[in-house]
């Protein structure tokens, strides 16, 4: 048919298959745009391989409309008269798309903005057919710099690799959309969106023609914030894999570890390290026990902890309100403020400068006989 209308011609020369697959050809070097009915005729007759081409006008312009980026008017002269049939028969991606979407009933074309080039031989394409040329959408892409798109091949994460990363899908969504893409209107200040959110504030008018910027710590952010929105118990449970990597221990429960972690975490896969202590104390330096601002050194540290073990050992129940209780009415009768206790209580207790919680969770959550096992240990190395 597009032979027929001219909008397409035989091609007999000489060329490789690579070639035919990439369209590159100078259709000024090309003889075979003029050859007459009988000379193709004949071509075809004594069976010489041919591809079809895309008569692409030599003369004037086409123009094509682009949601982001509006009217754009190329010179046809610097088209190329691309492959539409390769030789064995099958069509080229440039030409099965175009004959594929309309058939399909294709509304809108959203693609990346490095096929802006392609669009007019496209619309030559519809145009000749006598088809309704679809409404064309290109994105920016998304970089990894100012210079370099994001690449699997350079180590820049897809999204399986961003979930197995500790990164919660609903987060993910949530970034990736604002990603050359900005709400309107009463929305524009707004940076968390359900999916359902997302889909009643979307305006294709909101694309960006710049690239975006794929900020690792902006994820993150996003992720941090989620993790934090969660129900307690939803986290828990998404957590309990995670805590369980690094504690085996049955007697810890992980739904109160779970409870420390929600507002520190921000990835998933943090969490092993933010709570192996639960599990085996660590090795810790003595020099731990000192820290200006809870006015403790190894001195005051072993003073405390010397006062801590009979008060804890002599509690009845072992909750975490009896703990907190035992503790503060400790460092009352001690005449030191609750972080003078509390810091060498919580080193001698976990081993670690940082922990998830403070000394009267983690104290709970190991139970009397291990807090004051650790606890003694402390007071040893003091």
């Amino acid at each position: 048919l597009l032979v027929e209308k001219g909008a397409a011609y035989y091609c007999f020369c000489e060329k490789t298959e690579s070639e035919e697959d990439s369209g590159n050809f100078d259709r000024a070097a090309d003889p075979c745009r003029a050859l007459s009915q009988e000379e193709i005729d004949a071509n075809l007759l004594a069976g010489m391989p041919y591809v079809i081409r895309q008569r692409i006008p030599q003369e004037g312009t086409t123009t094509f409309h682009d949601v982001s980026f509006g009217d754009i008017t190329v010179e046809n002269k610097t088209l190329d008269d691309q492959v539409l049939l390769k030789r064995d028969g099958l069509p080229t991606y440039n030409f099965a798309n175009v004959v594929d979407d309309h058939l399909m009933g294709i509304t809108h074309v959203v693609r990346g903005s490095e096929y802006l080039s392609s669009a007019p031989k496209y619309n030559l394409l519809y145009e000749a057919f006598g088809w309704e040329i679809p409404t064309y959408v290109h994105c920016s892409p998304v970089m990894r710099d100012q210079h370099n798109k994001m690449s699997k091949r350079h180590g820049d994460p897809s999204y399986e690799d961003l979930i197995a990363q500790g990164y919660l899908t609903p987060a993910v969504l949530n970034y990736v959309a604002l990603l050359g893409w900005a709400p309107k209107g009463e929305r524009s200040e707004q940076e968390v969106f359900s999916l359902e959110e997302l889909v009643d504030a979307f305006d294709i008018a909101g694309i960006s023609k710049s690239p975006a910027i794929f900020d690792i710590e902006k994820l993150t952010y996003f992720n941090a914030l989620y993790l934090r929105a969660m129900a307690p118990e939803d986290f828990a449970k998404i957590a309990e894999p995670y805590i369980r990597q690094a504690v085996k221990n049955p007697a810890v429960d992980p739904a109160a570890v779970a409870a420390l972690l929600q507002a520190r975490c921000e990835r998933l896969t943090d969490i092993p390290e933010k709570v192996d202590f639960f599990d085996a104390l660590p090795e810790y330096d003595v020099s731990l026990f000192t820290n200006k601002k809870s006015k403790t050194d190894a001195e005051v540290s072993r003073n405390m902890l010397e006062a801590a073990v009979p008060a804890l050992e002599a509690l009845e129940s072992w909750t975490q309100d009896s703990v907190h209780d035992c503790l503060i009415g400790l460092a009352e009768s001690l005449g030191v403020k609750n972080a003078t206790l509390m810091w060498p209580v919580r080193i001698a207790a976990a081993g670690k400068q940082v922990t998830p919680g403070g000394a009267v969770e983690i104290c709970h959550i190991l139970g009397r006989e291990e807090t004051l096992r650790r606890l003694r240990l402390g007071l040893g190395k003091l």
